[in-house]
């Protein structure tokens, strides 16, 4: 079972609503908590043993954190150095089991098998033998949940839950266990939260933004998956023009997949009134690669701010740093060194996080060199740019940032989707060979999984959702102004949106279930 399966949308899902609606007001959280338990066991079956075992640590050790907060201790009782001792100690055991859980069940045979290679070519002989270990879904993510949580206690900016079933319901809580968003404690009061009856608006919005990420998901996003893999799977026998549209079609379905899961899962939450955070905000707007990682998975980008970004920034090495580099190199000097110094670990955890890949670090790497290029010469880009008597708000010059960034973004993308890093740079390397825009006509795309017909549907769906986004993007709440229309025109789009899903989602004979991109990491 998954978001868009037909289980979770027809069976599982309506009941849940039915459930909680009639049951009494102090027990829906426990409702909630039990269909979490029973989505999750439905994909990793006994392997939900290692979600228990993260929320008995996190709850347990959240309670001895708030219990050495300042506010909660009597006057005298402990010192401040006692008190940062002891809390220092319960989060470092916490983020051994938590962490440490992680990396064995995901991690282990690559750093196995690449310290094994380095031994073996520096002439000793190891027999590197990978082991299979099951990893629970969404471990990647409830994981960081945890920590997060556990941090916030330890600063004193949040409250540990007094319930277990409180922590149990965040870092469990169905629509989001799978694929995110990655939540902090603060995003949703899971502590005093009034599960209130289900209200007419909160399910027709739900209702309508599920439509709507099913339509990104089904039209669009599986129908490309099937041509960007027939050229990934054969990519040796591709080159120029069509390794270019296999970069950008990987795009368009990664955006369309990931961002169409996530409306179905915030609108699955809201259903029940729940508000989770947003996880896209327009990311092809913005203006640089700064901006984008701003708009693009976003929950992800503001706990590695959060909780490694600012950290790092205020650590004693980054200070010394700063002493010394104020005094000996200069300014601009001392900011690129502090700001490597922020974003190298970043971006290294972010390309980590993502699965035990080389081309997963290289996708981070690479974008640590370009922020951190970004951050070196923004300053003074902009200083030279007003010196030559360059409008950089001119609609020309928006659209040369708007090129550059789409080559930044789809070069990744082909690194990030590529089985290896030597697919990667074969790809990239092939790309400019004999490139030529012709080799996409002549029907050439109709041979790569899909008909003509598939073709125009992708295109037409993918006008669609730049149309939305551009109204999105100009600061119109798309509900809101459906809200505002009159009853004909706004019941006219929502039942258009409902028979395109069902009329021309790629689902049925003929096509192969693709599975949800996210759920992977």
């Amino acid at each position: 079972m998954s978001y868009t399966k037909m289980e979770y949308l027809l069976f599982f899902l309506p009941i849940v609503l039915v459930l909680y609606q009639f049951c009494p007001k102090k027990h829906r959280d426990k409702v909630l908590l039990l269909a979490s338990y029973v989505f999750f066991f439905s994909i990793s079956h006994f392997l939900i043993a290692y979600i228990l075992a993260a929320t008995v640590v996190t709850h347990f050790c959240a309670k001895l954190l708030g219990k050495y907060a300042d506010a909660e201790n009597p006057s005298g009782k402990w010192t401040p150095g006692e008190r940062e001792k002891k809390k220092k100690l319960i989060y470092s055991v916490a983020i051994i089991l938590l962490f440490g859980t992680l990396l064995v069940l995901k991690y282990r045979n690559f750093f196995v098998f690449n310290v094994g290679t380095v031994v073996n070519l520096l002439g000793g002989k190891v027999d590197i033998q990978p082991v299979k270990l099951l990893t629970p879904v969404g471990i990647s993510f409830y994981t960081l949940e945890a920590v997060g949580y556990l941090l916030e206690v330890k600063w004193g900016r949040a409250k540990a839950y007094s319930s277990f079933w409180k922590t149990a319901l965040f870092l469990c809580f169905f629509p989001k266990v799978m694929e995110g968003p990655i939540c902090r404690c603060t995003d949703w009061d899971w502590e005093h939260a009034e599960y209130k009856d289900l209200e007419h608006e909160n399910l027709k919005q739900g209702m309508i933004r599920i439509f709507w990420g099913l339509f990104k998901k089904f039209v669009i996003a599986d129908r490309l998956a099937i041509q960007v893999g027939f050229i990934y799977d054969n990519y040796q026998i591709y080159h120029g023009a069509m390794i270019a549209f296999a970069a950008v079609a990987y795009t368009i379905q990664l955006y369309m997949e990931f961002s169409g899961v996530m409306d179905v899962v915030l609108g699955s939450a809201q259903l029940f009134g729940i508000v989770l955070p947003e996880n896209f905000r327009q990311p092809f707007f913005a203006r640089n690669a700064t901006e984008f990682w701003q708009r693009w998975h976003i929950t992800l980008g503001v706990w590695l701010k959060n909780y490694v970004f600012y950290p790092v920034s205020v650590s004693s090495a980054v200070k010394k740093w700063n002493q010394f580099g104020r005094k000996k190199v200069g300014r601009f000097w001392t900011k690129f060194g502090t700001s490597a110094m922020a974003l190298f670990p970043v971006w290294l955890f972010n390309g980590l996080w993502h699965g035990p890949q080389w081309n997963y670090i290289f996708y981070g790497m690479y974008y640590f060199v370009i922020l951190l290029i970004e951050v070196a010469l923004e300053s003074n880009w902009r200083k030279w740019m007003k010196k030559i008597n360059v409008d950089m708000k001119a609609g020309w010059y928006r659209v040369g940032q708007g090129i550059r960034l789409l080559l930044i973004v789809f070069t990744g993308e082909m690194f990030f989707r590529a089985d290896s890093m030597e697919t990667g740079i074969a790809m990239f390397t092939s790309m400019f060979r004999d490139f030529n825009p012709a080799q996409l006509g002549g029907g050439a795309l109709a041979h790569l999984g899909i008909d003509k017909l598939d073709i125009a549907v992708v295109s037409i769906g993918i006008l669609i959702v730049l149309i939305v986004d551009v109204i999105r993007e100009k600061g119109t709440i798309t509900f809101e102004w459906l809200n505002r229309r009159p009853v004909v025109f706004r019941w006219s789009v929502y039942y258009t949106l409902i028979l395109m899903v069902i009329l021309f989602g790629a689902y049925g004979e003929g096509y192969r279930t693709i599975d949800l991109i996210y759920a992977g990491f």
